[in-house]
């Protein structure tokens, strides 16, 4: 049984995704975004109105959701919020590994390599918003005694994390991570 193809709008948001995270916004022309995403010239004014800036939000929403998927997937399951933590950290270096390219962040890529635009930005702070959101939700699940400090701090170690990986091609940064989050904790 053959797998039914991707509807267009879905091809061209996940190429966007993929295009603009291994070389951020304006490293991407339409005609390479149409061409990854096997689409017709005018799919993408039919389905994204503003044309490629509509469709990197929507490619950074896409790439947003699937991040909380990942964090959902490694709290919900964990019985403390360190080995919650040691798991998304664990998933983010296969995530690294897998890319092949030592790519950056798929919503920095888009949002902030971008044009200077307002509505890139806050839409950007919408979607950071959204993960930190869903770790506060797990460290108090998880008896954090500060849950968003820990999920701000777990972000912001994230974040550094990945382009430190970058700079060294080792995702073995990501790993370590957790020990460097709960180092900090008991000084």
């Amino acid at each position: 049984m053959t797998e039914r193809p991707l509807p267009t709008k879905d091809r061209l948001i996940r190429a966007a995704a993929d295009l603009f995270r291994r070389r951020g916004y304006h490293g991407v022309g339409l005609s390479e975004l149409l061409s990854a995403a096997d689409a017709p010239k005018g799919s993408l004014y039919h389905h994204f109105p503003n044309g490629k800036s509509d469709l990197a939000v929507a490619a950074a929403t896409w790439a947003s959701d699937e991040m909380l998927r990942l964090i959902a997937a490694s709290f919900e399951p964990a019985e403390d919020f360190p080995s919650g933590t040691q798991t998304l950290c664990h998933k983010a270096a296969k995530l690294f590994d897998n890319s092949g390219q030592w790519d950056g962040c798929p919503i920095s890529a888009t949002l902030f390599e971008g044009p200077d635009n307002t509505g890139f930005r806050q839409h950007a702070h919408h979607l950071y918003e959204g993960w930190i959101t869903e770790v506060t939700h797990h460290a108090a699940r998880l008896g954090e005694a500060h849950p968003r400090d820990t999920a701000d701090t777990l972000f912001i170690l994230l974040q550094g994390g990945w382009q430190l990986a970058r700079a060294r091609q080792s995702s073995d940064e990501l790993r370590k991570l957790p020990d460097r989050l709960f180092a900090t904790k008991t000084d």
